[in-house]
């Protein structure tokens, strides 16, 4: 399974969220383990360890 993330560098952090999941953010030292912190964001998503997550979906209206 694959997921689309936003990341940014910000005073010698790496800082990001999964697309799917945009208010739930995490960083990192470095940009690997911004990853690492996203895949475990999101093991907690699955597992619903986290309550009441909102989440982006698509709908078509025409």
């Amino acid at each position: 399974m694959k997921m689309k993330y936003v990341y940014w560098q910000d005073d010698g952090f790496w800082l990001g969220y999964l697309s799917d999941y945009p208010d739930y953010m995490t960083q990192g030292k470095t940009l690997e383990e911004l990853r690492e912190n996203l895949k475990d964001l999101f093991k907690d998503f699955a597992s619903g360890a986290i309550p009441c997550i909102r989440k982006v979906d698509e709908l078509e209206v025409a």
